[in-house]
């Protein structure tokens, strides 16, 4: 500290001891120690005692003597003892009716915690919490009304070396905070160690004393008391749903029917417009990219990028202040349940992807924000040597959702969302993070076994994706009944099938059928399996057949960034062919996107598309676009004014009204295989080109081909009325092969006639003729074409 500093050095008035510690100086440090003295030692007496931390604390001296201690702020409200109970802040009448703000934090390690108020100036006022209930410090703040801005500054050893990163000059946000007003933009000020120490070996050692209030956003209090009387959830059966995953800003921001004040928001998503395209196209459910308030990394910050896709939450509870065109005081809130009731009046639920694995504080060398500085040893995991931590995400840090109060925070954030929000499910983002228990993957897991009894989130649609990047992190098909998976094998099988590098159909055949060898135990259904082929992560559909490799130089990142392994073909030429080259190339492309819709859409499963798909968006081969906030990402509306493109979004809607129409593409149990009745029918058959059904032997040998018919006749189940539930029969022929070949169709007893419905080889669905093929006969199937045909006449 310099001898300025040290002159104005003084207890903070008004802040309780906590467990045994003394009074605080200005800068949350202990008296007797010097401000910003690097380290404290397992016994908090600073100096080293020679620990490795004491050679940290003598190099980083001359560094930090020269940064200006945290200013104390001048004394707020009056606190009164308050309640434990809500975490976070919620406005109410307190004792006699005053009117005012609980605030509840919980802090395991904390020594003193103080909520830190911020008028529109900037100025602050602090206010001590002195109540500890069961490790959380709480008070009621008379007269504070919603609208206010705040933070908290936890006092607490500074240890990294035993993981311990208490550092009362930064400020950090609640996490319960309901919304969130200012942005994340990381200067180094932010950090709780010297983020540019020159030895950054033990850079995350030395304590950086600068007030970071300045340079963060504050939670607001807020008080809401919407009606969600006159909302009616549209409750879609698994069986039933279509996922549409969308980022709210990227679907909007150059939708031309979105006035441009509305265009990146909520407000956006939800004007007639945008809902209009959604109940055209007749998908049941949105998959919003995350929207949970969340920070841009420092590494985008300074290559001028941002975080696009959202994956770096750091506000649990808060919708993200960005999408917001009312104001971000506290209208994101009501503005995001606006959005959610107009979905909802559309017949369209909403689920969430969500980012419970880890946090925007990133590693050792990462910002202090939230959760660090409140009890860092508490919230994440922490490697044997504590200075470091558990990383089983990718980014940075894990957040151990197997403590209590981890999972209290997690829980409360998803009842929240399902029980104030109104939404109708979620995407857990690396969920295998989630089920760790000490460290290996655990299906029992507390986490697990929590959401599985509550009476809330038991209810809502629960997707997982199924893995993440630890040890035994793939785990796909392993998760328990009320769960629904992202399948990643379906994606897999049908690229490799349709670009002709399958060795044999026997995945292929599992993945089209619902993934029965996956999902068949435990009770589960086909729709535990969320089929899809593109998700944001990746090439969007028309450039899966457009590149063979990734173009993700605007990422600044030397092309080490996004996945190699991306089972695409081009047709031919790599990326969007010059003018001249030949048209056939062109007219491949929108064969296979075709074909890849129609696989996705007639398979067994829950199907999911990706925004903009539908009608050919292509972010020019970057298969990593989480950065780019541009009209790389953005989805293209004016691609609807070509005719080729039109031609695919009819095309998508006719399947999505035959998936609709057709209880037979969405079974509700698996297939049998087996004969339901004398006539020898089942409920699902394979069959050869030659029109004979596939033996052993075919599975197994090299093929391009494969037929299935479905039997209407023989669906599992009943409707609301206990009637026996039947459909139309169907025979799907995809083929893959480059050249045409004749298909002999089945006869007695799977079908007398078949009706062509569906022939991808065909641009223009409209203008197919109704052909009628009897059974035994042959039909030609185009080289790279799906051929959907109806029994028709009864079954033979």
């Amino acid at each position: 500290m310099s001898s300025a500093a040290e002159q104005e050095a003084k207890p903070l008035a008004g802040v309780g001891t906590g467990s045994g510690a003394g009074p605080l100086d200005e800068a949350g440090t202990e008296p007797g120690t010097e401000a910003g003295n690097g380290t404290q030692s397992g016994n908090g007496n600073g100096n080293g005692n020679g620990h490795p931390a004491g050679q940290a604390q003598r190099l980083m001296e001359p560094q930090v003597r020269g940064h200006a201690a945290v200013g104390r702020g001048v004394p707020g409200p009056p606190v009164w003892p308050g309640s434990s109970h809500p975490l976070g802040a919620r406005f109410h009448q307190g004792p006699g009716g005053t009117a005012g703000t609980n605030f509840a934090l919980w802090a395991q390690g904390a020594e003193a915690v103080e909520v830190c108020l911020f008028a529109e100036d900037g100025s602050e006022s602090r206010c001590a919490l002195t109540e500890l209930t069961h490790e959380i410090w709480h008070g009621f703040l008379p007269g504070v009304r919603p609208g206010q801005r705040y933070g908290f500054r936890v006092h607490g050893r500074w240890d990294p070396w035993t993981g311990a990163r208490h550092n009362p000059a930064k400020l950090l946000l609640d996490p319960y905070a309901r919304a969130v007003d200012g942005d994340f933009l990381l200067p180094p000020e932010v950090y709780g160690h010297v983020r540019d120490w020159p030895q950054q070996y033990i850079a995350d050692t030395v304590r950086d004393d600068r007030d970071s209030a300045p340079h963060v956003p504050k939670g607001v209090v807020v008080h809401d008391d919407d009606d969600w009387a006159d909302d009616v959830r549209p409750k879609t059966p698994w069986a039933d749903s279509v996922i549409y995953e969308l980022h709210v800003r990227g679907f909007t921001m150059r939708h031309p029917g979105i006035p441009e004040h509305l265009r990146g928001t909520y407000a956006g998503l939800a004007h007639p417009a945008a809902i209009e395209h959604l109940t055209g196209l007749g998908v049941t459910a949105v998959e919003l990219l995350p929207v949970h308030q969340f920070a841009h990394e420092d590494h985008l910050l300074r290559r001028g990028l941002r975080n696009y896709w959202g994956y770096n939450s750091i506000g649990y509870f808060a919708p993200h202040a960005a999408y917001s065109s009312s104001g971000t005081a506290g209208q994101q809130v009501g503005e995001f349940k606006r959005m959610v009731k107009a979905l909802h009046a559309a017949g369209i639920e909403v689920i969430l992807d969500v980012v419970y694995n880890h946090t925007a504080e990133a590693g050792e060398l990462g910002p202090t924000l939230s959760l660090r500085g409140i009890d860092n040893r508490a919230y994440y995991r922490l490697q044997s040597d504590q200075r470091r931590y558990a990383d089983y995400t990718g980014c940075g840090n894990t957040l151990h959702a197997g403590r209590p109060h981890v999972l209290r925070l997690i829980t409360d954030s998803l009842r929240y969302w399902v029980t104030e929000m109104g939404v109708d499910g979620f995407r857990f983002d690396l969920a295998a993070a989630l089920a760790r228990s000490m460290h290996d993957v655990d299906m029992l897991s507390p986490f697990l076994a929590v959401i599985a009894q509550d009476p809330v989130l038991r209810r809502v649609k629960l997707i997982a994706e199924p893995w993440d990047v630890g040890s035994g992190g793939y785990q796909v098909g392993a998760f328990p009944p009320l769960w629904t998976e992202w399948n990643d094998r379906y994606r897999d099988a049908v690229r490799d099938f349709w670009r002709g590098a399958l060795p044999d159909v026997r995945d292929l055949g599992y993945r089209l059928s619902g993934s029965s060898d996956l999902y068949a135990w435990g009770g589960r259904r086909p729709y535990a399996s969320v089929n899809f082929i593109t998700a944001h992560d990746g090439f969007t559909l028309r450039d899966l057949v457009s590149y063979e490799s990734k173009h993700n130089e605007e990422n600044g990142e030397a092309g080490r960034d996004g996945t190699n392994d991306n089972r695409s073909w081009n047709c031919g030429v790599e990326g969007e062919p010059e003018e001249g080259t030949d048209p056939r190339i062109a007219a491949l492309r929108r064969r296979q996107l075709r074909n890849l819709l129609t696989t996705l859409l007639l398979s067994t499963g829950v199907p999911m598309l990706v925004a903009g798909d539908e009608f050919g968006r292509t972010q020019g081969g970057n298969n990593n676009a989480y950065c780019q906030d541009n009209e790389t990402s953005w989805v293209d509306w004016s691609l609807l004014e070509d005719p080729s493109w039109q031609a695919l979004l009819a095309l998508t809607r006719r399947l999505l009204a035959l998936r609709r129409d057709h209880p037979v593409l969405r079974r509700r149990a698996f297939f049998s295989g087996r004969s339901q009745g004398a006539d020898g029918l089942r409920d699902l058959a394979w069959f050869t080109p030659a029109g004979a059904e596939m033996t052993e032997r075919d599975w197994y040998a090299p093929a391009g081909s494969v037929g299935l018919y479905l039997s209407g006749q023989d669906i599992p189940g009943r409707d609301e009325r206990g009637r026996q539930v039947t459909d139309d029969s169907f025979l799907a022929l995809l083929h893959a092969g480059d050249r045409p070949v004749a298909w002999t169709l089945p006869g007695a007893p799977w079908g007398r006639a078949y009706e062509l419905v569906l022939d991808t080889s065909r641009e223009d669905q409209a203008a197919a003729p109704a052909t009628v093929h009897r059974g035994g006969g042959s039909v030609t199937v185009p080289a790279r074409s799906v051929l959907l045909l109806k029994v028709v006449g009864g079954d033979a």
